[in-house]
């Protein structure tokens, strides 16, 4: 029954693999193997299944390759993004800032040009009222000069009619007739005068209004400019603070005491921006100085801000490619010690798998500890501490200081545990926190 089956087998398959006879010559003999059909298809079919093999083995690999390089370009691209987005922060802070103080020295500028205007207005005002008095002065003198000059005329007139009743002639009272009219004369041409210069004081007058109501006007436009200026600015300021907030409050950190410890112990040349003033007299600011010293004290914060983000571990440990395999908080021991807290993290990963620190800070162990294995804890500023557990390999001693993004150790299986994976822990005053916030909070701001 089976010779039967071969025959067939053989039959069928000698249309595609025909018999061959491989020859084995001596020098005394001469001898040679058959392959039948059956042997060939099963040869060929073991050959295509080791080159399938072989063709897939090598795509994974490099589908491998490829997603970590990836993984890797992604995250410097996130940081220097981030990078960009700062230094384009801090340069529109200083341009705002710059524009602020500009903005503020020509609004001095057209306030004290508006003070000039308004006491040159006040002096011509002094000036045309003490001109109306001299004409209303002048004025009465006239009238009295009117009023002798007519009563001298008829006394004139009696005199010259009674000294013609007497003696026959007027000649007597000529003198003084000549002398009131030159009299009269002088006054009106100073009367004259004086309308003349009180029209031309009453023409500067207008022509100051004019030009007070024009420098109002300015001024008016300009405070218009300026407030857009500083909407726009505290938009800017406050639409970048909003997620370095959430950022620091979604890691369970208090924005107000990490600003206060930044600020305490910062070091180094520049510092903090100061509020300014204007006034040397002890004087209230204006709503100006006030919008600008908040504005600079929001940009004082974000300074803040970066470098406290800088110090604080927003990173996540490994470059290359991995999963997620145990989440921080409560769970079944995998080695069934019951129900208990996991304080960190587990991150899956090929066998030595590189591990980076999350931030810069002092290494304060390095080395075995139980249950966690191969253990390196980094300290951190702002009393924050972060643990890689299970490694395969320490790369770094006990008070070396590392930086985000330095190697310190390859992925093991180290001490308590099921298999190969790296467990990461975070604490803040030695108590654990979710590391995720951490890792989430960094990956929704940069």
């Amino acid at each position: 029954m089976l010779k039967r089956l071969s025959y067939r087998i053989n039959t069928g398959l000698g249309r595609y693999f025909p018999e061959q006879r491989l020859f084995l010559k001596s020098d005394t003999d001469t001898r040679f193997i058959r392959l039948q059909p059956l042997t060939q298809a099963i040869a060929v079919t073991g050959a295509a299944l080791c080159l399938g093999w072989t063709i897939l083995a090598t795509s994974i690999l490099l589908m491998d390759s490829i997603s970590a390089g990836s993984g890797r370009d992604q995250a410097m691209r996130q940081q220097s993004l981030y990078e960009a987005r700062l230094n384009a922060l801090s340069a529109d802070r200083d341009l705002r800032a710059i524009e602020a103080v500009r903005a503020q020295e020509r609004f001095n500028l057209a306030l004290k040009e508006v003070s000039d205007m308004q006491a040159r207005l006040l002096a011509s005002e002094d000036g045309r009222r003490e001109m109306e008095t001299g004409v209303e002065v002048i004025q009465n003198t006239l009238r009295r000069t009117i009023k002798e000059r007519d009563a001298a005329r008829q006394e004139s007139e009696t005199l010259t009619a009674s000294l013609q009743e007497q003696t026959g002639s007027t000649r007597t009272g000529e003198g003084r007739i000549r002398d009131a009219a030159a009299t009269v004369e002088v006054l009106a041409e100073a009367l004259s005068g004086t309308s003349e210069q009180r029209d031309s004081m009453a023409m500067v007058a207008m022509a100051a209004r004019e030009e007070t109501d024009a420098i109002a006007a300015q001024k008016r436009a300009l405070e218009v400019k300026n407030d857009m200026i500083f909407n726009r600015l505290e938009e800017a300021v406050a639409l970048s603070m909003e997620p370095l907030d959430k950022m620091f409050r979604s890691a369970g950190m208090s924005p107000d005491d990490l600003l206060r410890t930044v600020r305490k112990g910062y070091s180094g040349q520049g510092g903090p921006l100061t509020p300014f003033t204007l006034s040397t007299k002890g004087e209230a600011l204006s709503n100006d100085e006030i919008r600008a010293n908040a504005i600079l004290q929001g940009l004082d914060h974000m300074n803040l801000y970066r470098m406290a983000a800088s110090k604080s571990p927003f990173a996540t440990p490994l470059k290359n490619a991995f999963r997620f395999t145990s989440p921080y908080g409560y769970r079944n021991d995998p080695k069934g010690a019951g129900r208990r807290l996991h304080a960190g993290t587990d991150f899956a990963a090929p066998y030595g798998t590189p591990i980076y620190a999350t931030a810069d800070g002092v290494v304060t162990h390095a080395g075995w500890a139980n249950g966690y294995g191969r253990l390196v804890k980094i300290k951190h500023e702002f009393g924050i501490e972060t643990r890689y557990a299970h490694q395969s390999n320490i790369r770094v001693k006990v008070g070396q200081r590392v930086s985000r993004g330095d190697r310190i150790g390859d992925m093991g299986n180290s001490g308590r545990s099921t298999g190969t994976h790296l467990h990461y822990e975070v604490r803040i005053g030695g108590k654990p926190v979710n590391p995720m916030t951490f890792i989430k909070a960094a990956t929704d701001v940069f």
